[in-house]
């Protein structure tokens, strides 16, 4: 299993398929699928079986939602020039409590800035 350096509420550009070049923040991550679930990228129209609700208002009909998109589609946007960047990870010792204990920290390749 490959690892996973987007996380949930990322803003990441979309490199390929129909929505190339969008941006958007994730949603949700599935780990399992190697999949992401970007806010207004790739839509797609479901059609969903009438029924009633507890208040007996109807439901059902078209309903466009987004679906999941592959990890390897989607790129991390660095914050201080919004352009898509890659990831590292920087690894700090910090001394708690008496103990060292080391820290973790995502970076941008592309400014070296944190994320």
């Amino acid at each position: 299993m490959a690892k996973f350096r987007i996380k949930k509420g990322d803003t990441v550009k979309v490199l390929s398929g129909k929505d190339a070049g969008s941006t958007g923040k994730v949603i949700a991550v599935y780990r399992d699928a190697d999949r992401v679930l970007v806010e207004g990228v790739n839509r797609v129209t479901r059609h969903t079986k009438a029924g009633q609700t507890a208040r007996g208002s109807q439901t059902g009909g078209l309903v466009v939602q987004e679906s999941p998109i592959h990890v390897s589609n989607v790129q991390v946007v660095d914050p201080s020039d919004k352009k898509p960047t890659r990831i590292k990870t920087r690894v700090e010792t910090v001394e708690r409590d008496g103990r060292q204990k080391a820290v973790r920290t995502r970076v941008g390749v592309r400014s070296g800035k944190d994320l």
